[in-house]
C-alpha cells in the first residue's frame, strides 16, 4: 500500500513540482534532477510524511537547491559572443517585448539571494501562504516576511525592471 500511495502522489504532483524547481533552478535539466533527488529522499522517509508529503519534498528541494550551490561550480564560463536567441526570427513586436520582460524578469529573480528567491517562489509563484512557506523554509513567518520583503525590495529598484522612457507613465 505505502508503494502506491507514494506512486500515486509522484502521478499527480511531480508536474507542480517540477515547476518548483525550474523556478529555482531556471534550467529543465537541474530542476528534474532537483525534483528526482528530493522524491528519492521523500521515498525513504514516506513511511513517517505520507499525511503532507507535499510540504516534505518542497522543504527537500529548497535545502537540496541552496546545497548544490554551496558546493559545485555551476558550468558557466563567460564568452565574447551572446549566443543567438532560440526562435528569435519568430518574434515579432508585443510578444517579442513580453518575452524580453520574462527574461529581465527571470535574470533579477537570479540576482537575488538563494533564500529570497525560494520565499517568492513559494509565496508569488507557488501561491503558498506565509506559514507554509515557513514550514517549507524550515523558519518562522517573520522571517519568510522580512525575506519577502527584501526580495521585493531588490525588485523594485533592479534596473532591469525599471519602464523604459517610452512606457513611462504621463504626468
Amino acid at each position: 500500500m505505502e508503494r502506491e500511495s507514494f506512486d500515486d502522489f509522484v502521478a499527480t504532483r511531480s508536474t507542480r513540482l517540477l515547476r518548483t524547481a525550474y523556478l529555482l533552478t531556471h534550467d529543465r535539466a537541474l530542476a528534474e534532477d532537483l525534483v528526482q533527488a528530493s522524491l528519492a529522499k521523500a521515498w525513504f522517509a514516506w513511511g513517517r510524511i505520507e499525511s503532507r508529503p507535499e510540504a516534505y519534498v518542497r522543504r527537500v528541494m529548497v535545502n537540496t537547491y541552496s546545497s548544490w550551490w554551496r558546493r559545485r561550480w555551476n558550468g558557466e564560463e563567460a564568452t565574447a559572443e551572446l549566443p543567438e536567441r532560440r526562435d528569435a526570427h519568430r518574434l515579432h513586436g508585443a510578444e517579442n517585448a513580453r518575452v524580453d520582460e520574462r527574461t529581465d524578469l527571470w535574470r533579477a529573480l537570479e540576482r537575488l539571494p538563494k533564500r529570497q528567491r525560494a520565499v517568492v517562489v513559494l509565496r508569488f509563484y507557488e501561491d503558498l501562504s506565509e506559514a507554509e512557506t515557513a514550514e517549507i523554509m524550515q523558519c518562522s513567518v517573520g522571517t519568510v516576511k522580512s525575506q519577502a520583503s527584501r526580495a521585493l525590495a531588490k525588485l523594485r529598484i533592479d534596473p532591469s525592471l525599471r519602464p523604459t522612457a517610452d512606457e513611462e507613465p504621463a504626468r
